[in-house]
């Protein structure tokens, strides 16, 4: 296809209603357009990345981005390679960049989701004990999101579109899924979502905070501490031995690291890892719950386990 073309197909040409003509509609303008002709359609468009963790009166580092929605993206993640620490994360024996994937999940939001027309700048902000995105916002709910009464709406879906054909973004709704996935992960904590006129994302930090060395304390000592896995950072007490074993304490040991690793993940999936009948894995996970240890929360198929703090 030609250029044209391939803009048609995005959707990026329109067709004015009053006059028949043919053109560039805004949001080609805000993903491809050059700073000169942004900043001409829309005077108050920008995105200002803060960091403020000696100076939070002012800042110790800022960077005003003004130009198209794909190059913004670039450089605000640049920004946060800047300042954020990538911790170290294994997944599926792999390593992933936790920094990356939060970061992407924030930063497509707030350029893919905002309100064009509003004079309110957006911000990218990193502080000591959190970092968040703000923008101007069409709220549905006008409360805190969670995954189990998150909607899914597409304030402007030619950018949305556009995104996710390029790879910066997934299908629609599962960055919520995935920040309450891996910001416990990363912190320890879970994040914060309100819609409100100003939308605003909001994740916690934590420096000293390790998934992987919170984990190695399970394996090693059979004692599940606080600050891994669930939404509240914790995760119970006393499950399991000390050697590793699978035996019935060895088993429990491995179904709640499992679960800590992969909050949706099914008892076939675990007997598949752990090497053992489902039926035992199903009569452990029973356990389990009877001692008060895990929960599963939302529908048998698109819930989510939850490892819980023993009292």
């Amino acid at each position: 296809m030609s250029d044209a073309e391939l803009l048609q197909s995005a959707g990026l040409i329109s067709e004015d209603a009053e006059t028949g003509k043919r053109g560039y509609n805004l949001a080609a303008i805000m993903l491809l357009g050059r700073d000169d002709v942004i900043f001409t359609t829309n005077t108050v468009y920008r995105t200002d990345a803060l960091l403020r963790k000696v100076n939070v009166d002012r800042y110790d580092d800022r960077e005003i981005v003004q130009t198209n929605l794909i190059d913004s993206y670039d450089q605000l993640m640049q920004f946060a390679r800047k300042h954020l620490l990538d911790k170290f994360h294994l997944e599926d024996d792999s390593r992933v960049s936790l920094r990356s994937i939060i970061t992407r999940e924030m930063l497509v939001n707030t350029l893919m989701h905002r309100e064009f027309t509003s004079s309110h700048y957006a911000r990218f902000v990193i502080e000591k004990n959190r970092m968040y995105t703000e923008n101007a916002n069409r709220a549905v709910s006008g409360g805190v999101i969670i995954p189990e009464n998150f909607e899914p709406d597409s304030k402007n879906p030619i950018i949305a579109a556009f995104f996710r054909n390029i790879g910066f973004a997934d299908e629609l709704g599962s960055g919520v899924r995935r920040l309450n996935y891996y910001v416990p992960k990363y912190s320890g904590k879970a994040p914060e979502m309100i819609d409100g006129d100003i939308f605003r994302l909001i994740v916690p930090l934590d420096d000293e905070y390790s998934f992987d060395v919170e984990v190695d304390k399970v394996l090693s000592n059979g004692s599940v501490g606080d600050n891994v896995g669930d939404n509240d950072g914790n995760v119970g007490d006393n499950v399991g031995d000390n050697d590793g074993n699978v035996g019935d304490n060895g088993v429990k040991r491995k179904i709640v690291k499992i679960m800590c690793d992969n909050p949706t993940v099914s008892a076939r999936m675990i007997a598949e890892q752990i090497g053992v009948a489902s039926r035992t894995v199903e009569r452990t996970i029973d356990k389990l719950k009877t001692e008060g240890l895990i929960e599963h929360t939302g529908s048998p198929k698109g819930g989510h386990w939850v490892v819980k703090k023993q009292q």
